[in-house]
Parts: C-alpha cells; structure tokens; sequence
C-alpha cells in the first residue's frame, strides 16, 4: 500500500485575499477554481471556511528564501507581518492577512 501527500490546504474567510498572498509570495498561478476552493499550481490549496483562525497553527509551511531580504520585503508588501524576531540567523515565524503562521527561512 503506497500512500502519498497531495498537497496542503489552507483554511481561508477571504478566498480572494490569500490567494493573492499566497500566489504573489510563490510565485504560483491559480490552477482550478470553484465558489470555495481555489488551488495555486499542483500542491497548495485555499479552502472556504466559516470560522475565523483562533489559535496557533498545528502545522505551518517552511519558505526557504534564496533572497531573505527580498521575501521579507514582499511578505511585507503583500500583507503578512512577523510574529517575532529572526531566530537562531535561520528562520521568523509570520503570519499571512489571515493570520495563518508559515516561516521563512534562510536557505
């Protein structure tokens, strides 16, 4: 028996809003749509949800940058914000418009 991860999907309460977070930061294209679901490229998805985020993520994204600079100027400028300083010169937790927490990571 062969099992196989697909991809990751990230809750959302604006669809519109992290897509253009999340394809802007990637540099990923919307590759399927629907009234709740909005996939960029094969492996990340937002999905439609009700509830807003209340509590820290159970599982986050890892971004290695080649740039770090660069991305944390872009994280910026497409709406994320850092939780707290970079940590051991290697990675800084943020938070999408959303919320949602991913690290960004020297490569």
């Amino acid at each position: 028996m062969g099992i196989r991860m697909n991809g990751v999907v990230i809750d959302a309460n604006d669809l519109d809003l992290l897509a253009t977070f999340w394809s802007g930061l990637l540099g990923l294209e919307v590759s399927r749509r629907e009234s709740d679901w909005i996939s960029l490229g094969p492996h990340l998805a937002l999905q439609l949800v009700p509830e807003q985020k209340t509590v820290k993520n159970r599982i986050h994204l890892d971004l290695v940058a080649d740039d770090f600079a660069a991305a944390v100027e872009r994280a910026r400028e497409l709406g994320a914000a850092p939780v707290d300083e970079l940590r051991e010169d290697l990675w800084q937790v943020w938070r999408d418009p959303e919320g949602n927490e991913f690290c960004l990571c020297l490569s």
